[in-house]
């Protein structure tokens, strides 16, 4: 059982989804936790909750594994988000050049499954986080906010279907919609800019309705669909009304932040799937 492991490391990427696996896993029985930061990315809290935070570059490739193989880690976890534009702005090493020229396509999946290929080589196991998160993985009927129209549920409805396409498409997994048009489609610039556009799209009324899914065949052991006060601040300020994000497969970070801004600002925030 994963929860029993004596030792795990952790990748870290950006915001408090690093902090709360690294919690989630004391409360699951981990007595040792090893973490590599990346350098302009990973909040510095995070040693407050780890035993050892080794600190890169990101396409440091050969100094995160080594970072494991030379404390004995054979299992290790990916969490928090790495910012797109570095996967293009970093100066990677030998290792990360080599497996980057490689790849045919590079997107999140291809890039990040190569790595998990990279450390399993050098005997350490790339696995899923969620074993640990299941208690901030939020299922059918979760709610936060203001009650939900027809007409919003309807969009709801349609928004999901739109993003699990673009998702198989492997273009992104976040839609913003408004009376059963496609207003935004989340590409290469990440969740927050493509909530931003949507809203503008919406009008001076705004009510966008914004829905996260995760692929269909999705690999959890390194991207995890997130929700997070920042992502409620940016639906907020964009003018969405509605974030809807798939039960069972996505996080909900700091709940009472978020159910304090969702109340502040009339937005809801729900389920679907």
């Amino acid at each position: 059982m994963t929860e029993s492991l004596e030792s795990l490391g952790i990748i870290a990427g950006n915001r408090s989804l690093p902090l709360e696996l690294a919690r989630l896993a004391r409360l699951g029985g981990v007595k040792r936790l090893v973490a590599v930061a990346f350098e302009g990315e990973t909040d510095p809290a995070l040693a407050r909750y780890v035993d050892e935070i080794v600190w890169v570059r990101v396409g440091q490739l050969s100094k995160m594994i080594t970072a494991f193989t030379s404390r004995n880690i054979t299992q290790c976890v990916m969490a928090g988000q790495v910012a797109p534009k570095h996967l293009y702005d970093l100066r990677p090493d030998l290792r990360a050049m080599t497996l980057l020229f490689r790849l045919k396509e590079k997107n999140a999946h291809t890039v990040f499954g190569a790595i998990a290929d990279e450390l399993r080589k050098d005997g350490v196991k790339l696995i899923e986080a969620t074993a640990w998160l299941k208690p901030i993985m939020p299922g059918p009927g979760f709610h936060l906010g203001c009650k939900l129209t027809s007409a919003q549920r309807e969009d709801i409805d349609f928004g999901y279907r739109i993003a699990k396409e673009v998702s198989r498409l492997e273009i992104g997994q976040t839609v913003v919609v408004k009376g059963g048009t496609v207003l935004a489609v989340e590409g290469f610039e990440g969740t927050d800019r493509c909530l931003k556009r949507g809203g503008e799209l919406a009008g001076r009324e705004g009510g966008g309705v914004a829905v996260k899914v995760a692929r269909q065949n999705h690999d959890f052991r390194f991207d995890i669909p997130c929700v997070g006060p920042q992502t409620l601040e940016t639906c907020a300020t964009a003018g969405v009304a509605v974030l809807a994000f798939e039960a069972g497969r996505s996080l909900l970070l700091e709940q009472e932040a978020c159910t304090n801004i969702a109340r502040e600002n009339k937005l809801s925030v729900t389920t679907v799937g």
